[in-house]
């Protein structure tokens, strides 16, 4: 099945589920961890897809995103993850916090409907 077939057939899972999917862990689990296996990731390989991902902050210690994308071993790129239902714009500053903690140079916030 081609990559557009794939996401044609998630976005059908989503809209049939949504309603269903009611916490941050199953939004993770039925909508964003499929995306990112369509997109080539291994998502059960913490040496590419590391979840929970230390990304203390200044004193604030034990802050963590939910995902890394691991390339060379560094991470490049942290996904963090609402639930389905959550409006993202006031999660904002969370991502943005986690910047500030490693040298990723994307971020992705996402509550597996809106990226």
């Amino acid at each position: 099945m081609d990559f557009n077939e794939q996401i044609k057939q998630l976005s059908k899972r989503i809209s049939t589920l949504k309603n269903s999917v009611v916490t941050e862990e199953a939004t993770k689990t039925s909508f964003i961890m499929p995306f990112f296996q369509i997109l080539g990731y291994d998502v059960f390989n913490p040496t590419e897809f590391f979840p929970e991902y230390v990304a203390d902050v200044g004193i604030k210690k034990g802050e963590k995103v939910d995902y890394a994308i691991i390339i060379d071993g560094k991470p490049c790129i942290f996904v963090e993850c609402k639930s389905c239902n959550e409006d993202l714009d006031k999660h904002a500053s969370q991502l943005f916090r986690y910047f500030a903690a490693a040298p990723v140079k994307f971020g992705i916030l996402t509550n597996g409907i809106v990226l």
